[in-house]
């Protein structure tokens, strides 16, 4: 693959094979252990072009895990507000646990490292923001403890149960979260 030499200017094209390959990477077993190395190989590209756009390898994951959740997350369902919540937490529940390994090693890092924390900060909050938007669509009066509940159950069973974020867990949450609505 050839991609143009843009200098010290974001190549667009060099940028998605990084995300593309820290992606990837992250989603294999182990995926905690991904290296700058690793990443930079399955992307064609020097490792001091991938620490010239990325502070860290942390970054560049979580910039991947940024560009995957809007594409991979479902946003709507069937047009009900179980169907589109269940579609949503399934897909949540399931890129979650793709990416397990990397998230709870991300936010252990992102406890002493801003810019790690600042990039999970943003991949939160897109996603809470996107499940705020479905709840206030289907006209939830107050859709901030649900949201807060849904990715309360998702990072406990993330951080501390390790239970599993499968698909009858999230059909469970999403049918006890749409009995709470207040519409």
């Amino acid at each position: 693959m050839h991609r143009e030499h843009t200098g010290r200017r974001r190549n667009e094209a060099a940028r998605q094979d990084i995300l593309d390959a820290a992606a990837a990477l992250i989603a294999e077993p182990g995926g905690a252990a991904v290296t700058v190395d690793a990443i930079a190989a399955r992307a064609g590209v020097g490792k001091q072009t991938i620490y010239r756009w990325w502070p860290s390898k942390y970054a560049v994951m979580l910039d991947a895990l940024l560009e995957r959740a809007r594409a991979d997350v479902v946003e709507t369902g069937d047009g009900t507000l179980p169907g589109d919540l269940t579609a949503f937490l399934v897909s949540s529940f399931a890129g979650a646990e793709r990416g397990r390994a990397f998230l709870a090693t991300a936010a252990g890092i992102a406890q002493s490292d801003p810019a790690a924390r600042e990039m999970l900060e943003q991949f939160t909050r897109r996603r809470r923001d996107a499940l705020r938007g479905l709840l206030e669509r289907h006209g939830v009066a107050e859709p901030g403890l649900l949201v807060e509940q849904a990715y309360g159950v998702l990072w406990y069973r993330l951080m501390i149960s390790h239970e599993p974020l499968d698909r009858a867990s999230a059909e469970g949450l999403a049918a006890l979260l749409a009995g709470q609505a207040d519409i």
